[in-house]
């Protein structure tokens, strides 16, 4: 396999690591699963002996290619792809189900990636995936806590996330400068349980958190919602006008985005 990575790569290379993030998948026997950056295949060689079939998406033209020459083409697809514009449901129908998706994610791409999968998230079921502990970190993150914002509630939006355990920089090669913790999300989107339109309430969320230092009231003002209205708002979600969007939970926040009026009908 290549020996120089050419796209910015850490390679896992620690069995025991590598162990714990498979099984975290669960039964995957009929499963069709996406790996996502295989890299020199060090997850894949263990992936495609419990998986239905893997379809792994790697950019990097000599990874793909020693890929694909390594494993056997009726359980490994290898895909020379952008995963930002690999085609999930597309995917999910040839296979029938709910895809699973396993990955070293980028350091420079998480964030797209993560919102590249919650839009795919009705042909996905879950995902264990390793990301910067910086970042996994503001995922995971409750309300009232210093990482809890616009990444914690989006990616809740879609479905549970937990945090499993972190690897430090010894576990990869070449060792990045910081660690890595692995999470898993169980895509179940919540949209429809908190009344409320995927799209226009993401779009409050991000006026929500656009300021950290300032309160949820003023947020919503320099968003152009008209004072009298987010007082309203406030009152009927029973929540302190001086909060700050960190301060609430994503069912408070949407307490909020249904009471206040339509972009609309605030011009």
């Amino acid at each position: 396999m290549p020996s120089k990575p050419k796209l910015g790569q850490n390679f896992l290379h620690d069995s025991a690591a590598i162990e714990r993030i498979i099984a975290a998948l669960g039964d995957i026997s009929t499963s069709t699963v996406i790996e996502i950056g295989p890299g020199r295949g060090a997850l894949t060689e263990r992936l495609i002996t419990r998986a239905h079939h893997l379809i792994a998406i790697e950019l990097d033209t000599e990874l793909a290619a020693a890929l694909q020459a390594q494993f056997p083409p009726d359980k490994l697809t290898v895909v020379r792809q952008d995963v930002l514009t690999f085609d999930f449901p597309a995917a999910s129908t040839a296979a029938g189900h709910k895809l699973a998706v396993i990955g070293n994610l980028p350091y420079y791409i998480t964030s797209p990636i993560l919102l590249k999968l919650a839009a795919n998230s009705p042909s996905l079921d879950r995902a264990v995936l390793m990301m910067q502990r910086e970042v996994a970190d503001r995922v995971c993150a409750a309300p009232s806590t210093r990482d809890f914002g616009l990444l914690s509630v989006t990616a809740q939006s879609y479905g549970p996330v937990e945090s499993l355990f972190t690897l430090p920089p010894s576990a990869f090669s070449p060792p990045p400068e910081v660690h890595s913790s692995v999470i898993r999300w169980r895509f179940s989107p919540r949209f429809a349980a908190l009344a409320v339109d995927e799209s226009p309430f993401l779009r409050f969320a991000r006026s929500a958190f656009a300021q950290k230092r300032k309160t949820l009231s003023n947020n919503l003002r320099a968003a152009g919602f008209p004072p009298a209205s987010i007082a309203s708002a406030f009152a009927a979600a029973d929540i302190n006008p001086a909060s700050r969007a960190e301060a609430l939970s994503i069912e408070t926040l949407a307490a909020v985005f249904k009471n206040l009026p339509s972009p609309i009908e605030s011009d």
